[in-house]
């Protein structure tokens, strides 16, 4: 069986190709990096360090690596002749690997079993966006080879730190992970990845993980941020900061509770269990790290903007989200484009222009006036 995995970085070392290791799958690793898809191509294994209260280290092996932006030819091919292609690339980087897929269908047979396609990305239906991606790419040749893959979205959950200088390629993870695949679009014949868990509705668990993993560590990042705390762990051990942490939690619980009819005491089981995860002392997780890129965790469809908005369309005022939205606000990192732009917006913008901007809601909308008041007191430095 063999896997090509776009994206040789931490999470696709650490996470996504190890798993698929796990499974048996010799992993091809495609990435632009030439620095370290060469480290890849000539090491025979690298160690991941799963690391909290069940440390223990995974050897992987079986692995190629190839440069997709040098070798497209190559990479093509080795599509061409895969079970399963994965990514973990980033959101706004899957229409680069769209092309390539697209002309590895047009490689394919339609006697071959289907291709099995899905993005592992912090994204709601990223495999749909993908899969959009590599028709417009195709054009009118997509429906000749649409019936030669499969396409699944997925949810992943797994911190995996910034790493060490001397690092290398071994990786630093923490020792919990879920990877959740809609079981629909496989039919009977469900990929072989035995750590992986299908579902026939995944929407409920990319919320899930999406407005308390992300929307939690997110939190805990602007937060210490605001206290001047570098590391992600001592930021929430701060009694202060983890009541604010776990009380945008228990909104985001409301909203799961009544929307996916998760039980209350399961919710609150998995909210517990991301506080502690948060707080793991074995992972070295810096808040700017984690709060990187504020304008993409602002937006309309993402953990502070999402949950916040979905409650304020249900009559609740989300007042914890606010807090946090806030905090958000204020993260100036001048190393992060986004920290800068963001605040060059904040700066140069009426309150109610950069919500619209940052935010994507707009008058009209019941979140619109206390985000308008946030972003005003943020101005203002009220």
């Amino acid at each position: 069986m063999k896997a090509v995995h776009f994206g040789a970085g931490n999470i696709g070392r650490g996470f996504v190709g190890l798993i698929l290791h796990n499974a048996g799958y010799e992993v091809v690793f495609a990435d632009v990096n030439s620095d370290l898809i060469d480290a890849l191509a000539a090491a025979p294994t690298y160690d991941v360090h799963e690391v909290g209260l069940s440390p223990r280290t995974w050897t992987v092996d079986n692995f190629r690596a190839l440069n997709s932006a040098a070798d497209e030819a190559g990479v093509i091919a080795e599509i061409a002749s895969a079970d399963i292609v994965t990514t973990a690339v980033g959101p706004t980087i899957l229409r680069f690997v769209a092309p390539l897929i697209g002309r590895a269908l047009l490689a394919r047979s339609d006697s071959d079993a289907p291709l099995q396609v899905m993005a592992c990305e912090n994204a709601i239906n990223a495999t749909d966006a993908l899969r959009g991606h590599i028709e417009a790419s195709l054009g009118d040749d997509f429906a000749a080879v649409s019936g030669r893959a499969v396409f699944a979205n997925t949810a992943v959950d797994r911190i995996v730190p910034g790493q060490a200088p001397d690092a290398g390629l071994n990786v630093t993870v923490e020792d919990f992970f879920e990877w959740a695949i809609e079981a629909g679009p496989f039919g009977d014949a469900l990929p072989n990845i035995p750590e992986a868990h299908f579902v026939p509705d995944l929407a409920p668990y990319i919320e899930r993980k999406l407005f308390t993993v992300n929307t939690g560590h997110a939190a805990t990042a602007y937060f210490g941020a605001a206290e001047g705390i570098a590391p992600v762990a001592e930021a929430i051990a701060v009694p202060d900061i983890f009541q604010k942490v776990k009380a945008v939690l228990e909104e985001t619980k409301t909203l799961l509770v009544a929307k996916h009819e998760f039980e209350p005491a399961v919710q609150e089981a998995y909210l517990e269990k991301n506080l502690q995860r948060f707080a793991n002392p074995y992972l070295p997780d810096t808040v700017d790290r984690v709060g990187r890129a504020p304008l993409r965790k602002l937006s309309r469809k993402e953990r502070f903007i999402g949950p916040a908005a979905q409650l304020a369309e249900r009559g609740i005022e989300p007042t914890a989200l606010l807090v946090a939205i806030r905090a958000a606000l204020e993260f100036d990192v001048p190393a992060d484009p986004e920290s800068v732009q963001l605040q060059q917006i904040l700066a140069s913008r009426s309150a109610e222009d950069a919500v619209a901007e940052v935010t994507g809601i707009t008058e009209g909308h019941p979140l619109f006036t206390s985000l308008v008041q946030t972003f005003r007191s943020v101005a203002s430095g009220s």
